[in-house]
C-alpha cells in the first residue's frame, strides 16, 4: 500500500498517517511496532514519557533488517517532556532520545507540551534547535502549542515548528488551530484522532457515511482526518485494526459528508483538559 505524504515546511516528506505507541511497553511495544510496518505504516510515534523509545527502536531495527527497508523509508518521531525545558536539559534529553532509539538521527522531536507552569518552552525550543544543528534531530516541532505558543518561539528563533501536534476528531475540530496551522505553514497531527472514550461512531453522520461507502466508522473519521490535511496516529496492537485504520485511502468522503462530520464538534469536546504529558490519550 503506498501512502500518500505531506511536504514539510522545512523541505522533508512526512506520512499522511501515522502509528501510535502509547500506552504500549516491552515485547508487546516492540511486536506492535513491527506489526505496524509490516502492513504499511511508515511513520511511528513515540515520546520519552511513553517510556517505550528502546522498544520502538528495536521493533523499527528488527523491521528494517529483516525486510531489507532502508532507515529512510520510515519516519521515527519523539517527544521531549516537559521536566526537560531548559536549553542545556532539552539537548541532553534528545541525545537521550537518540541513544536509546538507536536508528540514527531522530526524523522528528517535537515538544511535548509547552508546559506553561514553568514557561520554559522558549528555551526548551532553543535546545530542539540546537540539536537539529547537532544533527541529532532531522525536523522539529512541537505538541499542544496555542497560537500564542507558537508567535512566542517562532519570534525568539525565527524557525517554525514543522508539525504541532493537538487533540483533534470530529467532537473537537479544531477549527482555529487548524487555520492558524494552515497562516504559518505547520503540519497538523492529531492525537486521539478517533476521539477514543468519547469515539463518534453511532452518529448518523458517521455511519451513514460508513453504509455508504462500505467502511467502519472508525475508516470514516480517519479518512475526515487526512482530508482535512491532518496527520492521525491511530493506536492498536492487534494486526487487524492496524490494518482496517491504514485502509483509508482507496475511497473518499463528499463535500457533504464531511461538513456534516465537522458539524459534530462541540464547545466541551476535549477528552482532556490538563498536562498530556502524563495523560494516556496522547
Amino acid at each position: 500500500m503506498s501512502i500518500p505524504t505531506h511536504t514539510l515546511n522545512d523541505g522533508h516528506a512526512i506520512p499522511a498517517i501515522g502509528f501510535g505507541t502509547y500506552p504500549m511497553k516491552e515485547q508487546e511495544c516492540v511486536d506492535g511496532v513491527r506489526s505496524a510496518l509490516e502492513t504499511g505504516y511508515r511513520l511511528i510515534d513515540s515520546a520519552v514519557n511513553y517510556g517505550n523509545e528502546l522498544e520502538v527502536g528495536r521493533g523499527i531495527r528488527e523491521f528494517l533488517d529483516a525486510t531489507g527497508t532502508a532507515r529512510e523509508d520510515v519516519t521515527v518521531q519523539t517527544k521531549l517532556p516537559g521536566r526537560h525545558h531548559d536549553f542545556d536539559a532539552a539537548v541532553a534529553s534528545i541525545q537521550e532520545s537518540y541513544d536509546r532509539l538507536q536508528v540514527g538521527t531522530i526524523d522528528v522531536v517535537l515538544i511535548h507540551w509547552p508546559n506553561p507552569i514553568t514557561g520554559k518552552y522558549r528555551a526548551a525550543w532553543k535546545g530542539l534547535v540546537e540539536a537539529r544543528e547537532r544533527g541529532l534531530v532531522r525536523s522539529i516541532g512541537v505538541s499542544n502549542f496555542t497560537a500564542e505558543h507558537l508567535e512566542a518561539i517562532v519570534g525568539d528563533t525565527g524557525v517554525t515548528p514543522v508539525i504541532n501536534q493537538i487533540e483533534l476528531h470530529p467532537y473537537f475540530n479544531q477549527e482555529e488551530m487548524r487555520a492558524v496551522h494552515s497562516e504559518r505553514g505547520i503540519l497538523t497531527q492529531s492525537w486521539s484522532p478517533l476521539g477514543k472514550r468519547q469515539a463518534p461512531y453511532a452518529e448518523p453522520s458517521v455511519a451513514d457515511a460508513a453504509a455508504a461507502h462500505a467502511v467502519t466508522p472508525a475508516q470514516v473519521i480517519l479518512r475526515w482526518q487526512v482530508q482535512l490535511g491532518n496527520v492521525p496516529l491511530p493506536k492498536s496492537a492487534t494486526p487487524s485494526r492496524q490494518a482496517e485504520n491504514l485502509d483509508v485511502f482507496g475511497f473518499e468522503l463528499t463535500g457533504e459528508e464531511m461538513a456534516a462530520i465537522s458539524a459534530l464538534t462541540k464547545e466541551d469536546g476535549r477528552l482532556f483538559d490538563g498536562d498530556p504529558n502524563t495523560h494516556e490519550e496522547m
